[in-house]
C-alpha cells in the first residue's frame, strides 16, 4: 500500500460539486492499493497514519501525532499512486490491485482508522474527485508498506 500524507490546515474533497469530506487541521491521506496488499499492510499504514509525529509541539518541533494534535484525517483513494513511468511516458498500472479487492482494502483501512477514535472523513472510491488542500508547512511524507525510503 502506498500513501502520501500531507499535514494540512484544511482539506476537502468534492464529487459532482458536492463536498463529501472535509477537515480542518489534520492529515490528507492519499491511498493507493497494490496488488497483494492484505491485513498486515492495512495495519502498518493505519499505525503510521495515527502515530507519525509531524505536528509541532510547544517548542515548534515535529513531536506530535495527529491524535496528539487533536487533528482529523481525510482519506482519499488514489490508484494513480501505483503508476509506473520508468518505461515510456504513459503510466502503467500493473501494480494496482483490481477495483473490487482494492475497495475492500480501502474500506478496511477506513474501519481500522475509525476504531482509533480519530475523526475520519473520506472520498468516494472510484469517483472522479476534486481535492482541495492547504498544505501546512509544507509537510508531505511518503509511506509504503513494502518499501523503506
Amino acid at each position: 500500500m502506498r500513501v502520501v500524507l500531507q499535514r494540512v490546515s484544511r482539506a476537502s474533497v468534492r464529487v459532482d460539486g458536492i463536498i463529501v469530506g472535509a477537515i480542518d487541521r489534520g492529515l490528507l491521506v492519499l491511498v493507493g492499493v497494490e496488488a497483494g496488499d492484505g491485513p498486515s499492510d492495512i495495519t502498518f499504514i493505519a499505525n503510521k497514519i495515527r502515530e507519525v509525529r509531524i505536528f509541532p509541539d510547544a517548542d515548534d518541533k515535529m513531536n506530535l501525532s495527529v491524535q496528539d494534535a487533536s487533528g482529523a484525517v481525510l482519506v482519499v483513494s488514489q490508484f494513480t499512486l501505483m503508476g509506473d513511468v520508468r518505461k515510456g511516458r504513459r503510466p502503467a498500472f500493473d501494480a494496482a490491485e483490481a477495483p473490487a479487492t482494492a475497495r475492500a482494502i480501502y474500506e478496511s483501512l477506513l474501519t481500522e482508522l475509525r476504531q482509533s477514535g480519530l475523526r475520519i472523513e473520506a472520498g468516494v472510491f472510484q469517483a472522479h474527485m476534486d481535492v482541495e488542500l492547504v498544505n501546512d508547512g509544507p509537510v508531505t511524507i511518503l509511506l509504503d508498506s513494502r518499501k523503506s525510503f
